[in-house]
């Protein structure tokens, strides 16, 4: 499975951003998929996760409420809705699809494979 994060980009404080994250090579079904984040200097983050097939959906406790992941299985694609969002949102987006389960979907040794993310900054 190949993953390709896209739709980062330079926002206001306050704006919002939708990431896209597309596989090729194999689909979703019957993986968990997340999406995690990356600041300069600090450790990946988790940031959303959901079974593709349904049953549980997290999100990391700084984004709840803001964020929403979202799934389009004609177009094999995940989505991170971002909304309000603020400077402390700005790092590299990643998107990762593996075996997770609820336990362990908030860590990124979880999943197997990995896009190769996508810049989000937000200036103030």
């Amino acid at each position: 499975v190949q993953l390709q994060a896209f739709g980062g980009g330079l926002v206001q404080a306050g704006d919002f951003l939708r990431l896209s994250c597309a596989a090729s090579g194999g689909t979703f079904r019957n993986l968990a998929v997340g999406w995690f984040r990356q600041a300069p200097g600090k450790e990946r983050e988790f940031v959303a996760a959901f079974r593709w097939s349904g049953g549980w959906t997290y999100y990391g406790d700084s984004v709840k409420g803001r964020f929403t992941i979202s799934r389009d299985s004609a177009k094999n694609s995940a989505y991170l809705q971002m909304n309000r969002l603020t400077p402390e949102d700005a790092a590299v987006y990643y998107c990762a699809v593996g075996r997770a389960i609820a336990t362990t979907a908030s860590r990124p040794g979880a999943y197997d494979y990995w896009g190769q993310g996508t810049q989000v900054t937000v200036s103030s």
